[in-house]
């Protein structure tokens, strides 16, 4: 397949802002644009090419690398993020509980931070070990946030996310999410938020208890100089490398 422009599949969450159409050309008639999800074979938001063909039809399986042979589908999916509002304390199952319950594959995932207000963080995992009792007292009495790991967060900082550990994003961020081709998520807590017509969004409390690792965050980073760039986070699924450029030059 000859090089083609992806068209990306804007979502309008509520928590989600104006950046991304405003700042970064993305659909104005999507109001919100809280994700754009800009490299998508997922039936919940596939790209497109200018002729509307669907990217995963039109990928032949030599335009997709023989790493993805292993997998029945492409295994990686890519977006914008733009939080306004946090988003919910959420979680995302293994490989293993997913595969087994016929939900696909799992999710496991990394954010890099492209723009953050003053004062923006991210929530990843406990700041503590806790129990699965612990976490559901919290939710009951709505202080959960105060068994999370906080961070404070600036541009061009990256944050490994592995399935099992419970996660938001915060107000003020803008992330570039990179991220196994899945969309299960267990909405364990929203603030008591409620959605566009007055009723509270859907919580996956179970679900979430059953999945999420109860050990306290140790934040997973790391940055090796390899001849692609600098790599960021690999796994089975993707690997993220950061490269500087200048002009049509890239300094390795």
């Amino acid at each position: 397949m000859e090089a083609e422009k992806l068209y990306p599949v804007c979502k309008n969450y509520i928590w989600g802002g104006e950046k991304l159409s405003e700042k970064y050309g993305k659909d104005k008639s999507v109001t919100p644009c809280a994700e754009s999800w800009e490299l998508s074979f997922h039936p919940d938001g596939p790209c497109r090419l200018e002729d509307n063909r669907l990217l995963k039809d039109a990928a032949a399986p030599s335009d997709l690398g023989k790493n993805c042979a292993g997998f029945p589908y492409f295994p990686m999916l890519i977006k914008f993020i733009d939080a306004k509002q946090d988003l919910s304390v959420q979680v995302h199952p293994s490989d293993k509980y997913a595969l087994t319950r016929g939900l696909g594959y799992g999710k496991t995932e990394m954010w890099y931070v492209v723009e953050a207000e003053p004062g923006a963080c991210l929530y990843v995992g406990f700041e503590n070990d806790v129990t699965a009792e612990e976490v559901r007292a919290a939710v009951e009495n709505n202080t959960l946030q105060k068994l999370l790991h906080r961070i404070e967060v600036k541009p061009n900082e990256a944050y490994f996310i592995p399935a099992g550990t419970v996660h938001a994003i915060g107000a003020g961020c803008l992330i570039c999410e990179i991220q196994q081709n899945s969309n299960i998520t267990y909405r364990l807590y929203d603030y008591g938020r409620v959605d566009k017509n007055g009723n509270p969004r859907q919580l996956h409390v179970e679900q979430a208890l059953e999945v999420m690792n109860v050990k306290a965050e140790k934040t997973q980073r790391q940055s090796v100089k390899t001849d692609d760039g600098t790599l960021i986070f690999a796994n089975r699924h993707f690997s993220a490398y950061a490269l500087k450029i200048n002009g049509s030059h890239i300094h390795r």
